[in-house]
C-alpha cells in the first residue's frame, strides 16, 4: 500500500475505517442532483489519486479503475454506477463473481 495517498484509505475520509469499499467510496464523491451530467475525465482529474479500497488487502488509485470506464460522460448516477461496475469487472478488480459468471469455470 502506498504511503503517498492524499488520505488514509482506512481512515474516516477514505473507507471509513474499512467499512466502505470500491463503488460506495466512488459514489460518495458525487452529488446526484448537482454533478450530473458528469464528465469522466474532469472527475478523474479531481479524484484520480484518491485511494479506493477494493477488498481487505487491495487499495488502488481511482484512476486505475477509470482506465476501464467506457463512456466519457454520465447522464445520471445510475449510469455512472453501471459504467464503474463494468470497469471493475473488465479490470478484474473484483474477485467475487455471481453464480454463473465466474470466468474460471466452464458451465454446461
Amino acid at each position: 500500500m502506498s504511503s503517498n495517498w492524499p488520505v488514509d484509505p482506512d481512515g474516516e475520509e477514505g473507507s471509513e475505517g474499512m467499512r466502505k469499499f470500491d463503488m460506495r467510496i466512488i459514489a460518495d464523491k458525487v452529488d446526484e442532483e448537482e454533478d450530473f451530467p458528469m464528465d469522466r475525465d474532469e472527475f478523474v482529474a479531481e479524484y484520480g489519486d484518491y485511494p479506493i479500497r477494493i477488498n481487505y488487502e487491495t487499495v488502488v488509485p481511482m484512476s486505475d479503475i477509470f482506465e476501464y470506464v467506457e463512456p466519457a460522460e454520465f447522464e445520471t448516477l445510475l449510469d455512472m454506477h453501471k459504467a464503474v461496475g463494468a470497469a471493475m469487472r473488465a479490470g478484474d478488480f473484483w474477485t467475487y463473481h455471481p453464480k454463473g459468471s465466474d470466468p474460471e469455470k466452464k458451465h454446461a
